[in-house]
């Protein structure tokens, strides 16, 4: 009898994000996201996974409905319910917003998956700098 060898457990992608130092100022973006696909049921769960524990549990997450197609009214992240919202406001169609009760609001410039890393890059740092 031989056996066959198991494939390795297929690794999870590194979360390409970019937050701003947190600082006694609000800023219009707090950070940059460059997710690797549209779909906010795969690409959500590892974005709040990585989020900094003290901005607490997300409950609420706003995306532009021109860039996300599907988005159900919420969804179960770790055991948590979080409802999610389409918004079409002309004047973010680049981001994500979050939402922590008690804790405060996050506004995320989103990177589109299709970006080259060339592109992306600079994207990603000016984000995390504050100036988008």
């Amino acid at each position: 009898m031989t056996t066959a060898l198991q494939p390795p457990p297929p690794s999870h992608p590194l979360l390409r994000l970019r937050l701003a130092p947190h600082g006694g100022m609000p800023q219009p973006i707090d950070g940059g996201w460059w997710p690797r696909s549209y779909d906010l049921l795969a690409e959500l769960p590892r974005l709040l996974a990585g989020l900094p524990r003290a901005w607490g549990h997300i409950t609420s997450v706003t995306v532009n409905g021109a860039a996300w197609p599907a988005v159900p009214g919420r969804m179960l992240v770790f055991n948590q319910v979080v409802r999610l919202r389409r918004t079409v406001a002309a004047s973010a169609p680049h981001t994500i917003v979050l939402l922590a009760p008690g804790r405060g609001r996050w506004d995320l410039l989103v990177v589109a998956p299709d970006t080259t890393e060339e592109a992306a890059e600079p994207l990603m740092a000016a984000a995390a700098s504050g100036h988008v």
